[in-house]
């Protein structure tokens, strides 16, 4: 896994935005990602880094499929939400759960909080490419 920030990760907020709007936009999440710059085609090295971080540490709760094991499946998770809130759920899940709306559903569905992987952003930015590609992007 990689430790580095990729430089299409994050950029910086809005500075015409107030910091409660930047911390309460319930699309992104609450966390350190507030911009993804999704890129296209896919980056095949980031798939295949995703796609090791997933089976290492997220297949025994999420499936590929839209079925709900321990967590919800990941089928067509980018189209449901955006790239900030998947990124920030990975990254900062402990707060999500407590303060995010979208986050206290999925916990109330699934009964069972998402442990902290303490994965870097540049893991969570390949898990997302991953997710990407799952859901039929090219």
């Amino acid at each position: 896994m990689r430790s580095d920030k990729p430089s299409d990760s994050t950029k910086e907020e809005d500075p015409n935005k107030s910091a409660v709007e930047a911390i309460t936009d319930p699309t992104k999440g609450i966390g350190a990602i507030k911009n993804v710059t999704m890129n296209t085609p896919l980056d095949q090295e980031r798939i295949k880094r995703g796609e090791e971080i997933y089976n290492m540490k997220c297949q025994a709760c999420h499936k590929l499929d839209d079925k709900r094991v321990v967590g919800p499946g990941w089928k067509d998770i980018t189209t449901r939400r955006k790239p900030e809130w998947i990124m920030n759920m990975i990254l900062n899940v402990d707060v999500m759960l407590e303060q995010d709306e979208e986050a206290q559903k999925m916990l109330e569905l699934c009964l069972m909080r998402m442990p902290n992987q303490n994965l870097s952003i540049g893991d969570a930015r390949d898990v997302l490419e991953f997710m990407r590609q799952n859901d039929g992007e090219k």
